[in-house]
């Protein structure tokens, strides 16, 4: 897509010509997020600083024609923030403000540009916990969490970010703008505008505000790392330690290869893996109170006794405790640093994870890839890390989108789905027919084409290419 002249200098009147951006540098930095290896850089990049900008934009946009996508800190590993048609790239990076920390009612209103652990930091000093905690959140953006649903280590206990979203400020593609709901804990009054722009993925609007539901933060937590010798032994522990009436905080499943990589990637940590253990559990739980913690984690302790395991350690100090957290949030750089891969966000019941670790395991050996497997097991999400290692050119283009096909297969028929938190995006949309019937994707297209008639928000993902 070419610009005009006319249209550049029109988006220069709206933002200021230092926040237009034509340079193919520029837009090639903008042009990938993390999934894999690809490039699509927008024709033109623009950075709002306001709502009114992006109305303003968007107006633009939708008279020319012009695809949008909106883009966040570009962590995704969906390919959400690719810029499929070139279009305008609007980076949210000047929409980066904390307007307001609501200590009476546990709120926080903010900007979609606002990164999720200066969010996390700011509150914890007023003595509040944002929960939602996913491994980028040093440099993820709070809209892009928004737009993916982003989860976390955390989610098992405290919920994913549709979990937190009370209300948000929305401008449409049209260029209206349109606050989706209330700033109130309960709200039955229509329909939920709000929980449809949460995982969206910037195909219905641009989210300009958010009012954010916060917790009071915990002042203890008890962590624990407990190798198990038998890989689908450590799944199975997963929903045992449930059943026993724990509800821990964190529950991370990491298989050998995952703790391994992760060891030699990240710096300054220390623990000792023997070439027996398949598997580790990374497990926490938090409260107010000591000792109701370590009862709780005596109560884990005889749950993964009855399994074959070898020695538990205990983070005894905040650097400890912070270092194996370092080593789980790491996997995915290490993945990367290792090999050519491609990343599956697969979800089931949580009792279902070994037969689905089993069968990922059995499909890998059928199509010849060699995968790696973690995520966060207390609430059934496995991220499965195909790496291309020695196959072929040929055979990873050919061979492994079938397994991945038989992967999500597998997945809906232990009654789980295909995304736990990553999106679908554009690297996942032509996987939808096995999730959902015809119907509901025709829905979904409608649902589309009501916000957007010109589907100039962010085209070409989640909804599957016509055939």
């Amino acid at each position: 897509m070419q610009f005009t002249p006319e249209i550049i200098q029109k988006l220069e009147a709206i933002v200021g010509p230092s926040f237009v951006f034509t340079d193919e540098e520029t837009r090639k930095h903008y042009g990938h997020d993390e999934t894999e290896d690809y490039n699509f850089p927008p024709g033109v990049v623009v950075k709002p600083a306001t709502a009114q900008e992006v109305s303003e934009i968007m107006k633009l946009a939708n008279k020319y024609y012009l695809a949008v996508v909106p883009i966040g800190g570009r962590t995704g590993l969906s390919g959400g923030a690719l810029s499929l048609l070139h279009g305008i790239g609007m980076s949210m990076e000047r929409m980066n403000k904390i307007l307001e920390i609501d200590e009476q009612n546990l709120q926080v209103t903010v900007e979609p540009g606002v990164i999720t652990q200066v969010l996390r930091d700011t509150v914890a000093q007023k003595g509040l916990f944002y929960p939602v905690d996913p491994s980028s959140m040093g440099s993820c953006f709070i809209g892009g969490n928004i737009a993916e649903n982003s989860g976390g280590a955390r989610a098992v206990k405290y919920g994913v970010t549709k979990d937190y979203v009370l209300n948000l400020e929305v401008v449409l593609p049209n260029g209206e703008i349109i606050w989706t709901g209330a700033n109130t804990l309960k709200n039955s009054t229509g329909y939920n505008l709000t929980q449809l722009m949460v995982g969206s993925e910037g195909t219905l609007g641009v989210v300009t505000k958010a009012v954010l539901k916060l917790w009071p933060k915990n002042s203890h937590n008890v962590l624990m790392l407990v190798p198990f010798y038998k890989a689908e032994q450590a799944c199975e522990a997963v929903s045992a330690i449930f059943r026993a009436g724990i509800v821990p905080s964190a529950l991370e499943f990491m298989e050998r290869d995952a703790i391994d990589w992760s060891l030699k990637y990240v710096d300054g940590i220390s623990v000792t893996v023997k070439p027996e253990h398949q598997a580790h559990l990374l497990i926490e739980v938090d409260g107010n109170y000591p000792e109701i913690l370590m009862l709780e984690a005596e109560k884990i302790m005889e749950v993964v006794e009855k399994f074959e395991i070898d020695e538990i350690l205990f983070a005894d100090t905040e650097d400890q405790k912070n270092a194996l957290w370092r080593m789980r949030r790491g996997v995915a750089e290490a993945v990367k640093a290792n090999s050519i891969y491609k990343e599956e966000d697969t979800v089931v019941p949580r009792y279902e994870l070994p037969k689905l670790l089993k069968g990922i395991k059995e499909i890998g050996n059928k199509y010849g890839f060699k995968s790696v497997c973690y995520g966060h097991a207390g609430d059934g999400n496995l991220h499965v890390n195909i790496v291309k290692g020695d196959m072929t050119d040929e055979n990873w283009k050919k061979e492994v989108p079938k397994g991945i096909r038989e992967i999500f297969e597998l997945t809906i028929s232990l009654k789980g789905t295909l995304s736990g938190e990553h999106g679908i995006g554009f690297v996942q949309k032509n996987f939808m027919d096995i999730a959902f019937s015809k119907s509901h994707l025709e829905l979904m297209e409608q649902i589309k084409y009501i916000f957007d008639p010109n589907n100039i928000m962010n085209p070409g993902k989640i909804l599957p290419d016509k055939v």
